[in-house]
C-alpha cells in the first residue's frame, strides 16, 4: 500500500485497513486499484462468489454504523472507504465496466472508450436515425396502423443490432480467457508484450462498438416501445 504510518499514532503500517498499535481505521489507499482492494487478482473472468464475499466482509469493516461514536476523522476514513467499495464492487461485478476498468488500469486514462460510431456501421446507423426521425415525426400526425410498416421495420433493425451485440459480447467473453491465460504464462518477451497489446486493442474496440451499439438500441427501445 502507499501509506506507511498510521494517521493517528504515526506508526508503521504492515497490514490493511487497520493500525496494529492504536486499532485505529486506516483510509484505503487512493494508489490501491479495484481488484486489489477486494482481493482479487487482476484478471478478467472473476469468482462471483468470491468478489461478493469479500464485499460484504469489508462492508461490515467499514459501516458508518460502527463508528457512530468514533472520532470525526475515523467517521469521515469510514464513510470514505465504505464509498470506494461500493464503487469497486459495482465496477468489478459488470464483465464490461471491468474490461473498461482494466482497460483503463493498463493503458492508461488518455485512450477511452469511445461513444463515435464505428465506421462499418456509420452508413447504416444513418439509414437508422433517419428512419428514427421520420417515426417521430410521423407518430405525432399519422395513425397508428399507417406508422406500422416502418415500426416493423425499426423492430427488424434493433433485433439485428442486438445480434451484433451478443456476438461481440462472445468474442469478448473469449478475450477474457486470453488475457488470463497471458498472465497466467508470466513471461517478459517482446512476443508476450505483442500478444498482450493485441488483446488490449481488440476489447478496446468491441467495447467501443459495443457501447454506440447499445446506445442506438436504447433509442430505439425508447421511440418505438
Amino acid at each position: 500500500m502507499a501509506r506507511s504510518m498510521c494517521w493517528h499514532c504515526q506508526s508503521e503500517i504492515s497490514g490493511e485497513y487497520f493500525c496494529e498499535r492504536c486499532v485505529k481505521v486506516q483510509p484505503v489507499s487512493k494508489e490501491m486499484d479495484y481488484f486489489t482492494c477486494l482481493g482479487l487478482p487482476r484478471r478478467l473472468n472473476i469468482d462471483p462468489a468470491r468478489l461478493e464475499t469479500k464485499f460484504y466482509e469489508l462492508s461490515r469493516m467499514f459501516h458508518p454504523d460502527f463508528y457512530q461514536n468514533k472520532t470525526e476523522t475515523e467517521r469521515a476514513i469510514s464513510l470514505n472507504n465504505s464509498a470506494l467499495l461500493n464503487t469497486a464492487y459495482r465496477t468489478l461485478k459488470d464483465p464490461f465496466l471491468r474490461a473498461e476498468y482494466l482497460l483503463r488500469l493498463e493503458a492508461g486514462s488518455a485512450k477511452e472508450i469511445r461513444t463515435s460510431p464505428p465506421a462499418d456501421l456509420f452508413e447504416e446507423i444513418l439509414a437508422l436515425q433517419e428512419d428514427l426521425e421520420e417515426f417521430r415525426s410521423a407518430s405525432s400526425e399519422r395513425p397508428p396502423d399507417e406508422l406500422q410498416p416502418l415500426r416493423a421495420k425499426l423492430e427488424a433493425d434493433r433485433l439485428t443490432l442486438e445480434r451484433r451485440r451478443t456476438e461481440m459480447e462472445a468474442r469478448l467473453f473469449e478475450l477474457f480467457t486470453a488475457w488470463d491465460a497471458l498472465l497466467d504464462r508470466g513471461e517478459a518477451t517482446d512476443h508476450l508484450h505483442k500478444e498482450r497489446e493485441a488483446i488490449l486493442q481488440e476489447m478496446r474496440e468491441i467495447l467501443s462498438n459495443r457501447t454506440y451499439i447499445s446506445n442506438i438500441v436504447d433509442d430505439l427501445i425508447l421511440t418505438i416501445g
